[in-house]
């Protein structure tokens, strides 16, 4: 009687891990195709913003192309053109248009 008491749990251990390990390799997968890329973006973004001066050519997320005036802790103020000033949060930068001029395309 014990004898298949221990047969049959160790049966059921296999069947578990046989359902773990799917689960185990679906999170990695996820982890290296979804989250590790997001959170590079989000580094380099916040990167990005901190070398932002005034004077620096921006793209902002809604497309507003300007040229920052003045920064602040968390906010800038762009020029657009004919003289326009306009207030944006740090995180609405898209693209750093002066490195994107000066830096050579990728091929």
């Amino acid at each position: 009687m014990t004898l298949t008491v221990i047969l049959q749990a160790a049966g059921g251990s296999s069947s578990m891990l046989s359902t773990i390990v799917p689960m185990v390799l679906i999170m990695v997968v996820f982890y290296f195709f979804m989250i590790r890329p997001q959170v590079k973006k989000a580094k380099e973004h916040k990167k990005l913003v901190a070398e932002l001066k005034k004077g620096d050519k921006i793209i902002t997320t809604a497309g507003i192309h300007g040229r920052i005036a003045d920064l602040n802790d968390t906010t800038f103020l762009i020029e657009v053109e004919g003289g326009v000033k306009i207030r944006f949060d740090k995180s609405a930068v898209s693209l750093d248009a002066t490195k994107a001029v000066t830096t050579p395309a990728k091929v």
